[in-house]
């Protein structure tokens, strides 16, 4: 079979003899599977996790790691036995580990520490060598990020993400997905983020395939509870453009051809918006995170791995990183009655949903590249062919340079190279692959090749 073809878009006919007409660049609708496991996600479970973890009075990282009721320790020790009870229905596929690790002195950590990430993996059946990892941070903090005494509750931040994950883990143990999973609740992110540091070095160094990362970190509340009204189904999705890994080269490279809004954390961004559950909103924001703030999706992009960070739409400050106190009349603190559980189980199913699309469809398509040798008002692109036992072929998207998303895609086959009459000059390209189910992936933009 030939990986090469041409397509005369403007309404002629490819090399083959079939009509080409372009057409939307749309998501398939959700499958069965992933109908039901949207409805299986249990607001109920979601608060008994809340305030379970709230019950350990802080979970600072300095806080003692040996105590069984109070402090970082017993919400490990908790958080451990919890996801190993759930990996216990998944018949040997999921496995769970504590990942510790010790933390040299650093501005925020005064001695040694150590700091442990509490991790359940379920492998994939089809293909496990290709990972999809979501977070949320165990650890919490006060007004004085060095104070491990003081009562840190950390319902919203960040609680509620790793409810988010734990109660994905439990709900999804069950399941077969195609790629493998990963359910990980990180320490030491208040301190600097050094957990899902430690974690996204160890998959670095194990050359792990990581085609997506997703922070879930204050996701408590679609509602700000400061007098004003929020939409209860949107969460916003923070997501980079210029890749935090990008090189000078790449950079130099840039300046010319542009790319600033397809790097493979956008893509990602417009993946999870295609396929967003009935009853949700995904606000896509194209930063990496919002001022002054960050979460742990940075590790992994630090390290070239397409990640992105769930944040609720209108956050309090008066109950993030506060003593918990009454001062003029207002209650300061990150309590539970803050939290929205019915808000925080929308947010299990979006991550549900981009998870679940993400392991089921072909993984992203790699080493694209757009033919850049001679001048031509034809385009011609080339990638890596997967090898996915259902891979039905490759779509071709295009769109205006103006325009924020895919605009337009072309069918082109179980292909290597196509060739099609578009002026790679006047739009912006994409690849895409997609299976015999219709399950399509996220797009990977090219890069200019000799």
């Amino acid at each position: 079979m030939s990986t090469r073809r041409t397509f005369l878009v403007a309404g002629a006919a490819t090399a083959a003899g079939v009509a080409a007409v372009p057409g939307p660049a749309t998501a398939a609708a959700p499958d069965r599977d992933l109908q039901r496991i949207l409805r299986e996600i249990d607001p109920a479970r979601i608060e008994a996790i809340v305030r379970k973890l709230v019950s350990f009075g802080t979970r600072h990282t300095l806080s003692s790691q040996d105590d069984p009721i109070r402090g970082i320790g017993a919400a490990r020790d908790w958080i451990f036995a919890e996801l190993q009870r759930h990996a216990a229905a998944s018949d040997g596929r999921m496995t769970v580990e504590q990942q510790s690790f010790i933390q040299p002195v650093s501005p925020r950590v005064p001695a040694p520490t150590r700091i442990t990430n509490v991790i359940a993996t379920l492998r994939g059946s089809v293909t496990p060598e290709r990972i999809y990892v979501v977070t949320g941070h165990y650890d919490s903090r006060v007004t004085d990020v060095m104070d491990a005494v003081k009562d840190a509750p950390g319902a919203d931040d960040d609680a509620s993400g790793v409810a988010v994950i734990m109660e994905l883990a439990r709900v999804l143990a069950t399941r077969r997905p195609e790629s493998t999973l990963v359910f990980a609740a990180v320490a030491g992110e208040e301190q600097g983020l050094y957990g899902s540091d430690h974690m996204a070095q160890q998959y670095k160094d194990a050359g792990a395939d990581i085609q997506a990362m997703f922070s879930n970190d204050i996701v408590g509340t679609g509602n700000a509870h400061d007098g004003t009204r929020n939409d209860p189904r949107t969460v916003r999705l923070f997501v980079e453009g210029v890749p935090t890994s990008e090189t000078a080269a790449e950079a130099n490279t840039r300046k010319s051809t542009g790319g600033e809004n397809d790097g493979p954390s956008r893509q990602l961004g417009r993946f999870v918006k295609d396929v967003e559950p009935d009853g949700t909103n995904v606000r896509v924001i194209w930063r990496r995170d919002r001022y002054l703030r960050g979460s742990d999706h940075i590790s992994f992009l630090l390290r070239g791995y397409p990640a992105a960070r769930f944040t609720e739409p209108r956050e309090n400050f008066a109950h993030e990183h506060q003593d918990v106190r009454v001062e003029n009349g207002i209650q300061y603190g990150d309590l539970p009655e803050f939290c929205d559980f019915g808000y925080i189980a929308r947010v299990a199913r979006v991550n549900a949903a981009a998870l679940w699309s993400l392991s089921q469809a072909p993984g992203t398509p790699k080493g694209v590249v757009i033919d850049t040798t001679q001048l031509t008002n034809e385009t011609t692109l080339r990638w890596q062919p997967g090898t996915e036992p259902d891979l039905a072929g490759y779509e071709v998207v295009w769109r205006e340079t103006t325009a924020s998303d895919w605009q337009h895609s072309l069918a082109v086959g179980k292909v290597g190279t196509v060739t099609v009459d578009l002026s790679k000059d006047n739009v912006f390209f994409g690849v895409r692959a997609i299976d015999s189910s219709g399950h399509r992936s996220p797009v990977a933009a090219p890069r200019p090749s000799s």
